[in-house]
Parts: structure tokens; sequence; C-alpha cells
């Protein structure tokens, strides 16, 4: 999930009521809580904003994480703003019982779920519950096996067109020596032109840098977007949590410059969707099932449903931002580190062109055209570098949750309390702010090795990962998340991700610039690439592009 954070130039009254009120109820909630998690040690942090700006502010991803995790062990509390203590959990045991075995008793915060609504209204992301089941259901259809397997063509077609776009435009004098190239915005083009195609069977033309009302709409959503958001920002989006529900639909009326944002690119994207759909289901209900983009099959679980099963107009407009924001920029984010640790590591580079090469030897004695999934998910180091990848630079890096009942989690590791007594569970009340650190738990030397701060693909090809505790979807990795509510379009994004890394490594080789060591992973709700230095530039990767004559 996505995290804006621009800072507005005007200040509103009705923040202060809004914090003098969190002061009371908070206060009032902290003398009725009948299970506190004091006893669990935890770094010092101010009442006011607690260790969450610290955590926001910090410099890389998980640099507090790996501090923390080393000093009180797989799980620690934190303090939110205003006081509110947060149990944090890298604990694989811990993390498998509430993705696995209580799912149901740990929903989404307020901030999640009202930023969620504002940026993509109400799609699979802001939904739980029985929203979220309901429309996970009619969404599934569109992520089958059979599905991902029609639009690898696509997938191939858009890196092959990112690969002409090099070769043709990018200084044609300088490039057959090599140029230095802002990989992550070009992926972030083709990454977003291949789910136009696949979700909406709509054109975006992001890679041959067409004006699209939708991707146009979605640029200047983020446009004056900062690194770090304002210290009042958090404070205020603290005071949500002690807000009734009734009142959260008013939030959004708050006219801060990033909530005008959001409702101008909504507008845009809803309309837009409106139209599609209204397409779509009269050549479903003219039977007309030639079109198999995500949208249409959505369409046509939709209408073939139980009516009080089905989604709302408002859901189904609601997928497409969904589909945008959280679809292509987790595959975009992706790529860009691979190929940073691909320039950074060119013995691993070098033998993925071999391996790729080799698979297309095999592919022509066969006599056919281009590689298929199975050729894709075939070749072992390149699918070991995605998985290491995945590990070392997850997307995501964080997830924040909210207890809905009482609940005891256990740990695989036992922790020392405040008082010197080792536990291996822990107590926890119906309201406790829980935090997943995935980063943490992707680090932790007893299940990827002692080598676990580095990154390094041969863990994944050696066989010796330890995966007592399963808990994630794919390798055991949480990049995707896990359990019931684990992101649907996680295979789209693998086979999405092979298809454009083996295009791109059989056509170009990929050096370090300059820039490259001063590359920050910076968390802005995705792990960001910035560069130390040019912070006022955006995020940011420079890699020197070689063609491969």
């Amino acid at each position: 999930m996505l995290s804006v954070t621009s800072i507005p130039h005007v200040e509103h009254p009705a923040l202060f009521l809004l914090g003098a009120l969190a002061v009371v109820l908070f206060l009032w909630r902290r003398h009725a809580s009948r299970l506190s998690i004091s006893y669990i040690p935890g770094p010092k942090a101010s009442w006011l904003y607690g260790n969450i700006k610290d955590f926001v502010y910090q410099q890389n991803v998980g640099d507090l994480d790996f501090q923390f995790m080393k000093e009180y062990g797989r799980v620690w509390r934190m303090r939110s703003p205003l006081g509110t203590d947060i149990l944090t959990i890298a604990d694989p045991k811990a993390l498998q019982h509430c993705f696995h075995k209580a799912d149901e008793l740990y929903g989404k915060r307020v901030e999640s779920t009202e930023i969620s609504r504002m940026m993509m209204g109400k799609g699979i992301v802001w939904a739980s519950g029985p929203d979220h089941e309901r429309q996970r259901k009619i969404i599934s259809p569109a992520f089958t096996t059979a599905q991902i397997r029609s639009f690898l063509p696509f997938f191939r077609a858009g890196a092959a067109r990112l690969t002409q776009k090099w070769r043709d435009e990018l200084v044609p004098g300088a490039f057959s020596e090599g140029t230095p190239v802002p990989i992550n915005k070009w992926f972030s083009r083709a990454t977003l032109d291949i789910l136009g195609e696949t979700a909406f069977d709509y054109n975006f033309g992001a890679v041959d840098d067409k004006e699209n009302e939708v991707s146009k709409a979605f640029h200047e959503m983020f446009l004056d977007s900062r690194m770090r958001p304002p210290k009042w920002d958090l404070l205020f989006k603290r005071t949500w949590y002690f807000l009734p529900k009734s009142l959260y639909p008013l939030i959004q009326h708050v006219p801060t410059r990033e909530f005008m944002r959001f409702h101008r690119c909504k507008v845009v994207v809803d309309r837009v969707s409106q139209r599609l759909i209204n397409e779509k289901r009269e050549a479903v209900l003219a039977e007309s099932q030639s079109s198999r983009d995500i949208f249409s099959v959505l369409v046509r679980a939709n209408v073939s449903t139980n009516p009080k099963s089905r989604l709302s107009d408002e859901e189904l407009v609601s997928q497409m931002a969904t589909l945008v924001l959280a679809g292509h920029v987790t595959t975009s984010t992706t790529l860009t580190w691979l190929l940073y640790e691909l320039a950074s590591h060119q013995d691993f580079q070098t033998k993925m062109r071999e391996e790729i090469a080799a698979a297309r030897s095999r592919l022509q004695e066969r006599g056919e055209v281009d590689f298929s999934i199975e050729d894709l998910e075939g070749m072992p180091l390149t699918t070991s570098c995605l998985k290491e990848t995945l590990r070392y630079h997850t997307p995501v890096y964080h997830l924040f949750r909210q207890a809905e009942a009482d609940d005891v989690i256990p740990l695989e590791q036992p922790i020392r309390t405040t008082s010197g007594k080792y536990v291996t569970e822990i107590p926890i009340a119906a309201g406790q702010q829980v935090l997943y650190s995935i980063c943490a738990y992707q680090r932790l030397p007893e299940i990827w090795g002692e080598d676990a701060d580095l990154w390094n693909p041969m863990r994944f090809l050696d066989g010796n990962l330890d995966k007592q505790s399963k808990v994630g979807l794919y390798s055991n990795l949480m990049s995707f998340g896990a359990g019931t509510r684990g992101c649907l379009g996680w295979r789209f994004t693998i086979v999405e991700t092979l298809a454009i890394i083996v295009e791109l490594v059989e056509n170009f080789k990929f050096e370090p610039t300059e820039d490259t060591a001063k590359v920050l992973r910076v968390p802005t709700g995705i792990m960001s690439a910035w560069t130390a230095g040019k912070e006022r530039e955006g995020p940011q990767m420079w890699l020197k592009v070689v063609p491969i004559l």
C-alpha cells in the first residue's frame, strides 16, 4: 500500500480540537485497558511523537528494525504518537499465528483504511471482514493460472517495447558505450502500460510518453509528495483512532493539499472506470466472451454470482485505482532493486545472462518463438535472484494491524521482559496496535542463514533454508503478505517481473554509476530508491545501460 506524504501549507483549528479530544479519550482508554504490554522492552520514546516519528524518518528501511531486533529480540514495544503502545513482531511463530490461525482477529488500522478509501475507493485494499471476503471471491477468477498464462504475451511485448525504446531513443551516439538511465521511472511507465492492457484493455501510452487522462491524474497526485511526512501529520492521523466510525467519512473533507490531490485523481479514475465497466457489462450481456482482461473477468464473475454477494458499482469502480496503484508499483519497485543488485554483482548478472542464453537455445531447438511460464520459472538462478531481491529489498516492509478481540500470541523464541522474566507468549487486549516488521523477519539468520544481512541468491539454490515456520505466500517470504488476506496478484507480479528481467538482461548490460553507491532505501510506504544529496529530485535509481549488440 502507498503512503503519500505531502505537507499542507494551511493550518486547521479543527486539528487542535481533534487533538484535545484524542488526549481525553486516550487517558480514558489507557485507564480502561485490561491487558497492558508495558512489560515488553523497547526503545525510549517521547509521549507526543512516540517512536513512529523516528521510524518514519529513518534514512533506510529497516535501520531501526534491525537495531531493535538485535537489542530486544524478535518482539518489542514501541510507542505511537500520543503515548499508545505498539507491539512490533518479527517472530515467525507469532506471524504465523496472526496471519494464519487468528487472521480474522487482526483488522486494518483506521489510518490505512481511510487513506486507502481516499486514494482508491472501497476496493479490496480498503475492504476488511465480510467485505474483503466478498470482494476477494469475485476478484479471484481474474488471477487464476490460466489467466496469468494468457497475460504472458502482454508481459513479453511490454518488455520488448521498453527494449526498443532504449535502443532507439536513449542518446544514440553514446548509447553504444552505455549511458546513465533512470531505470525506476522507465519501469514505472512500462509496468503501467502492461497493467493497462492486461487489467482493462486500456492504453496508457506511458512508455511512449503519450498524455492520458488517467496516467496524468496519477502523476499529478504524486507530483509534490515529499520524502517524509511533517510531524503535525503524524499527530493528526493518530487522532483518527479516537473518533467514532460515523465520523470517518468527514476526514476526507479536511482541505489539506494531500487530500485534495487524492480527490482530483479519484474523480478522473472513477469516471474512466465507470465507462469501462459499462462497456464490459454490455459485452457480457451480449454474450461476447472474447476479452480476458482482468476487468472483463471481474465483471463476468460479478454478473454471474448471487445478487446478494455481488460488488456494488462503487466497489467495481474502485478496483481500477486499486489495481493501478497497488499493482504496478510493486513490480516496478522490485525490478528497480533487482537491477541495482545485478549491476552491483556483475558475476550474478553474467551467470543470469548465460542461463537465459541456454534457455533460449533450448527454446529454438523446440522450434518455439518465445519463453513460456515454465521456461521462465525453470531458470533457477534467475528466479533465485528475484526471490533474494524480494527478501532483501521487500517493497512492503511494514504492515499495521489492530486486534479486534483479546488474543494470546505465541512466540518461537522467548523474549526477556523488563522484570527479567522470559515469556513464550503475549496476551493482548482488543484494540491493541500491532506492527508486523516484514523487513526484520526477512533478515532473521535462523531462517535465512548467517549471511542474512547480505544479498546472496545462492541461499535459494543451496536448499539449506529452514522453513519450519511457513509464513509467506512465496518461498516463505512475506513480501506479498500471508494467509487469507495475502496479495491476490502475487503470481501476476512474479511472472511479469521474470518476463521483463529476462528480456532486459538478454539485451543489455547494467553497470553502476557514480550515484549507485549513494542510493537510499527510503520508507515512503514502499521501499523507494532515492539518491543521497539529491532528495529534492524525488525517487531515482540511475544505472549505466549498455546494449548487447
